[in-house]
């Protein structure tokens, strides 16, 4: 019985542990190196491996399984004598037509499976893996020196067992018979090592890039904002219209009705063109496009250009989780994703709202897209990922950073930049000054 209880309290330790090694994060990763202890080093080496420990996990998990059913099946012969199943076999021959002996064998058939099936399922599977979740990195220190020596007993099951998977794989998935598909900061590093020996090839190593990430870019992160949107009320005059198409320089113009969270359609300045000369009681209304496509913050905007390729159309109106618009975006708006800014005759020479003083320090406004501030400061597009929340803008970082609303003057930090508000207003953060210090890493603080 004693040995019973040993071998399930093994084969938990084996099932918590996959659980634990197969859960642990980036995080986790980074503070093992940071250690640099034996016991790190240990656990990042079976971390590399993860085939191979898998493989040791479950054929030490089967082999003591079957260690328990062999020994329980002895337990329960010392505990429960023939005589106890053949009268159990004798009562129900009583009422079914059957073998006496026959009965007898089913019975401790029945009782063992279920009696060890109960023991492997709560004390081999489900109280481990519950433990793991909550102790990963304590178990995963417990176990790394077994599952270690384990791994090497164990090494020619290991590599006909994932020799084995591997056939089946490729049998199953023939392009990962060349190894399995390269990382997007792979592909990044490939195309530096291969474009960057020619010269001036910094603009096209930028387009490679952005077309390698162009999948991972949500709408709201290029979205114009829906503060910055020009737009026309439904109700408003005919020289309204013409002096806002006139002002603003855009070809289309969302029409609203009561508030922009109810758009009706979209105006195409072209379609003044036959219309210039009429007077102030012209109903402009009638000229107005129905058809407006509304996408979600969500969507990637590689779906997004084959939503407008194959509905023809250059604007969408993004609306959030509640249905209110909140934003506007556009196919120049896509392909500037890819090729950078595009500028024509009617853009100001400067669209982005911040002022450089010198390389190592500049002005935003806090309304600008994040997206728009690492292109500017020619930084990788996730390196504010880690604090960005559910930001978009600047000011949304600095929001998440800080947690409140900040005063003018205060300063807050990350990595190697600093933030420090130099225009708040009552409801905005309307200027932020932004400092880099290379080659240095600054505490996070506030």
């Amino acid at each position: 019985m004693f040995s019973v209880v040993l071998l399930l309290i093994f084969s938990g330790l084996v099932s918590g542990s996959e659980v634990a090694f197969f859960s642990m994060t980036t995080n986790d990763l980074n503070n093992l190196k940071s250690e640099n202890s034996k016991s790190s080093q240990l656990i990042l080496s079976l971390s590399k491996k993860p085939r191979q420990l898998l493989a040791t996990i479950l054929i030490s998990n089967n082999f003591v399984n079957i260690a328990i059913v062999i020994i329980s099946e002895i337990v329960i012969r010392q505990l429960f004598p023939e005589s106890f199943f053949m009268g159990m076999a004798e009562r129900i021959v009583s009422w079914i037509p059957a073998e006496t002996t026959t009965i007898a064998n089913i019975s401790r058939f029945v009782i063992t499976v279920m009696g060890v099936t109960f023991l492997l399922v709560l004390f081999g599977e489900v109280a481990p893996k519950m433990y793991a979740n909550l102790n990963k990195m304590l178990l995963i220190r417990f176990m790394a020196r077994p599952l270690s020596i384990l791994m090497q007993i164990f090494a020619p099951f290991n590599k006909l067992l994932v020799g084995f998977s591997d056939v089946i794989e490729n049998r199953l998935n023939p392009m990962s018979k060349n190894g399995s598909f390269p990382s997007k900061a792979e592909i990044g590093q490939a195309i530096d090592l291969t474009v960057s020996g020619e010269h001036n090839t910094k603009q096209e190593i930028d387009i490679l890039k952005r077309i390698v990430k162009f999948s991972d870019v949500s709408v709201r992160q290029i979205m114009r904002s829906r503060v910055d949107i020009v737009a026309v009320d439904l109700r408003s005059d005919f020289q309204t219209l013409v002096s806002i198409i006139r002002e603003s320089g855009y070809s289309r113009i969302p029409v609203y009705e009561n508030d922009f969270d109810n758009v009706t359609g979209i105006f195409y300045a072209k379609d003044l063109l036959g219309h210039l000369s009429e007077n102030n009681q012209f109903e402009w209304q009638e000229l107005i496009r129905a058809n407006v496509l509304y996408v979600p913050e969500s969507k990637k905007i590689n779906d997004l250009l084959t939503e407008f390729k194959t509905q023809k159309m250059h604007m969408a109106i993004v609306v959030d989780e509640y249905g209110g618009t909140a934003g506007l975006v556009t196919l120049e708006d896509i392909l500037e994703e890819v090729i950078g800014e595009i500028k024509d005759e009617f853009d100001d020479e400067i669209e982005l709202e911040y002022k450089k003083v010198d390389d190592h320090n500049y002005i935003f406004d806090g309304k600008t897209l994040l997206n728009d501030v690492c292109k500017v400061l020619n930084i990788d597009s996730e390196t504010f990922a880690e604090i960005r929340g559910e930001a978009d803008s600047l000011a949304g970082v600095i929001l998440e950073l800080h947690g409140v609303f900040p005063k003018q003057g205060t300063e807050l930090f990350f990595r190697q930049f600093k933030f420090k508000m130099i225009a708040v207003s009552t409801r905005r953060i309307e200027k932020i000054l932004l400092t880099i210090h290379p080659n240095e890493k600054i505490n996070q603080s506030t």
